[in-house]
């Protein structure tokens, strides 16, 4: 781990730092879809729904401050899903190309695992490589495109779908 990093659970201090995290992606990148930024209502339930049940939600600090966060929520919402997780994981631009996305979806993955995930899928930009390629270096593997399915800024978006199996569980 790098010197003045540390990745943790999310805590409540975390609520504010991780929305402008997050609403900095919706007003500038393609990396989220949504056009409008998230108030403080819809954050706290995007946070619980991230940390609620087998789902983990993770900030990483560097020198005290909150520069990224990392969680697994709810894939689709029938029962039948219930251990499947998809992953979001977002940066703050200041803090971006330095091994942070590898060591936040690293922590993610054990985490998933300890809470009995079996399967965590990846909804990716498809233009986003360096999304594309962190999730393929830890063993992602891309099982689906889904062409011009999203638009955002006046264009179309391409989505690529990415899997990565926890475990051998057997069934439930």
């Amino acid at each position: 781990m790098t010197p003045g990093r540390l990745i943790r659970p999310w805590a409540e201090a975390d609520r504010e730092p991780t929305r402008a995290i997050f609403n900095q992606a919706v007003a500038e990148t393609t990396t989220v879809w949504r056009w409008r930024q998230v108030d403080p209502p819809g954050w706290e339930a995007f946070c619980q729904a991230h940390r609620s049940g087998r789902h983990s939600f993770l900030v990483a600090e560097e020198s005290g401050q909150v520069v990224g966060f990392a969680a697994t929520g709810p894939f689709r919402v029938p029962d039948g899903y219930e251990l499947t997780g998809e992953d979001a994981i977002y940066i703050a631009p200041s803090a971006q190309g330095r091994g942070l996305g590898r060591a936040l979806l690293g922590a993610l993955i054990v985490s998933a695992r300890a809470q009995g995930l079996h399967q965590l899928v990846a909804a990716v930009n498809a233009a986003n490589t360096a999304s594309l390629a962190l999730h393929r270096k830890l063993g992602f593997a891309q099982v689906g495109l889904l062409p011009q399915c999203g638009h955002k800024f006046g264009r179309w978006l391409d989505l690529a779908l990415l899997q990565l199996a926890l475990d051998d569980h057997p069934q439930p």
